[in-house]
């Protein structure tokens, strides 16, 4: 008996973990992946930050999310952005401080100006496993920036590259009273690669930051193997995020931004994520976020020296999941290649 309720409930699980995967691929769900700390790096949902800064951008993620439960989804990535044609190599809103200078201190931003005019070019590689389903994605990007005055800036990028969507048909097998469509069984991953496209806008300046973006542009069915498996009615459609913060200054060497993002996805509800981050000049930070229908989050991040920064954040669901799982990790590593101020020892501030 006790051998046979726990059969049905390692089934349960895996019959929760594929619906669950189903529904993020039908046209009522979010499809693209989650980000806690889509803050330290907003362009992975927004191409036009391509090329933001004075140097080449790295960053490393790795999200697991549900952690106990099996085949939850497990999102990787990696982005590389840099500047092209920019000539004024001051610091901007987001870059490193003049060495001698407080990094974040009130004469830094009272001094910002608005960058000339460049253009900039990066890659983003992602890779979002959920239950039997794996997507793959690849884009490069393109982005134009311009001064609006004297102290603001807008750019306006998109990308553009490959999306697949592979169905493993080994995760299929839920036992002998579940038995797997023979059509597929045993055909390892199928899937097709498709044409996909992402673009937006972004205004930024010394005190805020906006933007408006659209991903996963081109509408497209989802299908499997030449027809053999279809979801009923499934397709991938575009997803519209929409972020902001702004910048206070609490003291000499504390900010504090508070930032939005609001995600919509065709029949599914409006999800917000609330975010708060302290930050002790640009060598230590930690903050906190709520995300609607979801949960909250705590985040905190360590800058070295002037190339690397290491970031860490948790995630507590208040929904049913929090009965089977423990929690999501979420940690990106950032690095920075080509710095002009090499001798500045005071690290990187990403908003």
């Amino acid at each position: 008996m006790l051998h046979m309720i726990r059969n049905i409930q390692y089934r349960g699980r895996k019959i929760m973990v594929l619906l669950l995967a189903l529904g993020c691929l039908t046209a009522g769900a979010q499809q693209k992946p989650h980000y806690t700390q889509y803050v330290l790096n907003n362009y992975i949902l927004n191409p036009a930050l391509s090329g933001i800064e004075n140097y080449t951008d790295i960053k490393i993620s790795h999200r697991h999310q549900w952690v106990g439960l099996q085949d939850a989804p497990v999102t990787s990535y990696f982005t590389l952005h840099t500047p092209i044609g920019k000539k004024d190599y001051k610091t901007t809103a987001t870059s490193y401080a003049i060495q001698g200078e407080n990094p974040r201190g009130k004469q830094y931003w009272q001094d910002y100006q608005a960058s000339e005019p460049h253009h900039g070019a990066g890659l983003q590689i992602i890779n979002d496993r959920a239950g039997p389903f794996n997507n793959f994605s690849a884009y490069g990007t393109y982005a134009y920036h311009i001064g609006l005055n004297e102290r603001t800036n807008i750019s306006a990028g998109f990308g553009a590259g490959v999306s697949q969507v592979t169905l493993n048909t080994n995760k299929l097998f839920f036992g002998t009273d579940f038995p797997v469509d023979p059509a597929v069984a045993g055909s390892g991953e199928l899937g097709r690669m498709r044409f996909d496209m992402n673009a937006g806008v972004w205004l930024y300046s010394a005190d805020y930051f906006a933007g408006v973006s659209v991903n996963q542009v081109v509408p497209q069915r989802l299908e499997f193997a030449d027809n053999i498996v279809r979801l009923t009615n499934g397709k991938k459609v575009p997803h519209i995020f929409a972020t902001a913060g702004y910048r206070f200054l609490l003291s000499e060497d504390v900010n504090m931004i508070p930032s939005v993002m609001v995600k919509y996805v065709n029949a599914a509800p409006v999800q917000a994520d609330v975010n708060v981050k302290l930050q002790y000049r640009d060598f230590l930070w930690g903050g906190a976020s709520y995300r609607s229908r979801y949960g909250f989050a705590a985040m905190a991040g360590l800058n070295v020296m002037n190339g690397f920064a290491l970031s860490y954040s948790y995630d507590y669901s208040t929904t049913l999941l929090n009965t089977v799982s423990r929690g999501t990790h979420e940690i990106i590593l950032g690095f920075v290649i080509g710095n002009r101020y090499n001798s500045d020892t005071c690290p990187k501030n990403i908003w």
